[in-house]
């Protein structure tokens, strides 16, 4: 062969493999986290409005029996859920579902299991008016607030010549709850190049969640959920997604997609908290639910026959999803 053959040869190897390796960097860029967290246009983010909602969403006093308040179900040392299979609300009310992480919500086009909110301001006025949660009427909860000397100078900063109403108390939660942004993961400096960053079971977990585990189908991109809503087999009686009337036999016990940024911080798992462990729940997802073959379940949920040792090295891949714990200052002294 020829001196120009082989240099040629050799010139378009080199480019098959540099255009491999920057489609692997761009198929691998959207894992990234973003540096903007999106926020309506009528609710501006402002340090004023952020620290309103923070003392707002620590306040239980404004609760039927002045003891719950948005932490208690989100609380930020248990992953922003509660570590319970259900919510607990006033009285000692157990709700009907897991308390969904608030971390990162932010990014979502739906809030709660059900996605029938389709804003934080939405998500925030649920808990308030809620049987099972602060079984409050909001007018009743605007009376606290405006009757609050302290609440109505920190609305005068955040929201100046606002009267205030329930519609602002959850825009201003709602600037909090969009500060709850899960930091830097060991799999982040993995991503970006520090390839000792993660364990080499956590590396092979990332393929295999990638590859054979086809966990991607649901959980894509940098929040790892595509927002979609699916019947994952677990074989309990909530209809999920269909309660909000929705015609479509795929809603039947459908539920959203929950971000698995910091997943090993919330769990039980699932809407109904009946998963105590990472690794049932990979088994569950991998392996065609908790019953295979049951009827109704999602298309995505299928048997790929993952052995327990690919079990372990996802859910080591999961866990280096975590990264540090947000820094919260939790007040414990409430305006008057």
């Amino acid at each position: 062969m020829k001196l120009s053959k082989v240099v040629a040869s050799i010139v378009l190897a080199s480019s098959v493999v540099s255009v491999s390796l920057v489609a692997k960097r761009n198929s691998d860029a959207k894992f990234i986290m973003p540096s903007k967290v999106p926020a309506p246009k009528d609710n501006v983010m402002t340090k004023q409005k952020v620290e309103l909602g923070r003392i707002l969403y620590f306040d239980p006093r404004y609760s039927k029996d002045g003891r719950v308040s948005c932490a208690t179900c989100h609380d930020p040392k248990k992953g922003w859920s509660d570590g319970h299979a259900k919510a607990i609300g006033v009285f000692g009310r157990v709700g009907p579902r897991n308390s969904p992480t608030v971390l990162n919500t932010a990014f979502q086009s739906h809030q709660f299991w059900d996605g029938r909110a389709r804003s934080l301001e939405e998500q925030a006025m649920g808990p308030m008016q809620a049987h099972v949660e602060m079984d409050m009427k909001l007018e009743d909860v605007a009376k606290f607030v405006k009757g609050n000397k302290g609440y109505k100078a920190m609305f005068a900063k955040a929201y100046p010549k606002k009267e205030i109403t329930p519609d602002l108390i959850v825009k201003a939660i709602a600037s909090f709850e969009r500060t709850v942004i899960s930091l830097p993961s060991p799999f982040d400096l993995y991503l970006k190049g520090n390839k000792n960053a993660i364990s080499a079971d956590a590396a092979m977990g990332w393929s295999l969640f990638k590859g054979k585990g086809h966990c991607t189908d649901c959980h894509d991109g940098y929040n790892f959920t595509d927002g979609s809503f699916q019947n994952v087999g677990l074989g309990d009686d909530d209809i999920g997604r269909q309660k909000l009337k929705m015609k479509r036999k795929a809603w039947a016990h459908a539920f959203k997609t929950p971000t698995l940024r910091d997943v090993e911080k919330s769990g039980p798992y699932f809407h109904d908290g009946s998963v105590q462990t990472l690794q049932e729940a990979v088994a569950i997802c991998g392996n065609g639910g908790r019953y295979p073959g049951k009827a109704g379940v999602s298309s995505m949920i299928k048997n790929r026959n993952l052995t327990s040792k690919d079990i372990d090295q996802i859910t080591a891949f999961l866990k280096s999803l975590s990264g540090p714990d947000l820094p919260v200052v939790i007040p414990t002294v409430f305006p008057n």
